[in-house]
């Protein structure tokens, strides 16, 4: 399972790096990877969830993820 080295943060729109190291056996689900801002420095803390599971459930990240596209959509600068 990959990670990624950088997320973009919610509050301000600026790429947030990656904090926790990998670990030696490898990422797993419930395993927990910490980011830091580099605009805010606001600190987030995101636990791997199994993207196959109950199709019902929306995850925080999709929610904050719609919120920025449509701030994109709105504010193109």
């Amino acid at each position: 399972m990959e990670i990624p080295e950088t997320i973009i943060c919610v509050d301000c729109g600026q790429e947030a790096r990656r904090l926790t190291l990998p670990p030696e056996e490898g990422w797993e689900i419930g395993d927990s990877v910490a980011y830091r801002c580099t605009g805010c420095n606001d600190r987030w803390d995101l636990v791997i969830a199994d993207d196959t599971g109950d199709e019902s459930f929306t995850s925080y990240a999709s929610e904050y993820r719609a919120i920025l596209e449509e701030r994109r959509v709105e504010d193109p600068t």
